[in-house]
């Protein structure tokens, strides 16, 4: 069967448009950790940092289960209750508060950087009449968060729709993580989508479920050994999208 015209475009967040200089793993979980620390401190509580270091190892686990088995999200304000109870601290009321903000705090001071070529094709798909959108797993750094950081990088204009985790209730693989995106970018059939993500897990195999075009970004990293299945096309620089997609 021959795919219809392309018409829209979503993008994966992490490690695809963007990652946290360090790595979207550990670089953030490194600053999360420092600022819990200082927070904890500062409310004249004693902590041992290996203590620390190990709730937050455990709450990242709990999440992933989460996330892997797609029964619901784990907040900002669940990891605190989670590590809280893991080191044995009793949270008031103002500690809760400053503690959650801690993750907002870290989301919004981390410092980014751009996958390569972003900046170059987003506005070479526009030109083309392409719609373009955001299909994000939200780990502890809510979409306002996000959004404000792409706005910041002067690219969430680009974008005409998005679907983030926390405001959906599901991750990727899910259809129904796709399709908020989808249809704010008035998408009604998913084969004239291609969506562009680093994991096959998550982008590849539930945008080739839906039919979509499925593109692996492999600019930040390779996930090559990783369980799923492959995408139609790999490419390390966002540059070769509009000759990929037939659109330059």
């Amino acid at each position: 069967m021959s795919r219809p015209g392309l018409r829209a475009v979503t993008f994966d967040f992490w490690d695809t448009l963007v990652a946290a200089k360090g790595g979207s793993g550990e670089g953030i979980r490194r600053l999360q950790v420092d600022r819990c620390a200082e927070t904890i401190a500062a409310a004249g509580l004693v902590v041992a940092g290996e203590e620390l270091e190990e709730a937050f190892d455990a709450n990242w686990t709990r999440f992933e289960e989460r996330w892997v088995a797609n029964n619901g999200q784990h907040t900002p304000a669940d990891s605190v209750e989670f590590i809280a109870e893991r080191i044995g601290v009793e949270l008031d009321a103002e500690l809760r508060a400053q503690l959650v903000d801690g993750f907002r705090h870290v989301g919004e001071r981390m410092e980014l950087i751009t996958g390569a070529g972003v900046a170059e094709a987003l506005p070479e798909l526009r030109a083309a009449g392409l719609k373009l959108g955001i299909v994000c797993d939200v780990g502890l750094t809510a979409a306002p968060v996000l959004r404000a950081r792409l706005e910041g990088l002067g690219l969430l204009g680009m974008f005409d729709a998005w679907s983030f985790s926390d405001e959906t209730g599901w991750f990727k693989p899910a259809a129904e993580a796709f399709e908020p995106a989808l249809v704010g970018l008035g998408v009604d059939d998913p084969a004239s989508a291609a969506h562009v993500g680093d994991n096959r897990r998550t982008d590849v195999a539930g945008a080739l479920a839906l039919g979509m075009l499925a593109v692996r970004f492999t600019g930040f990293h390779d996930r090559s050994p990783d369980s799923g299945p492959e995408a139609d096309h790999v490419i390390d620089d966002h540059r070769k999208l509009p000759g990929l997609l037939g659109v330059a």
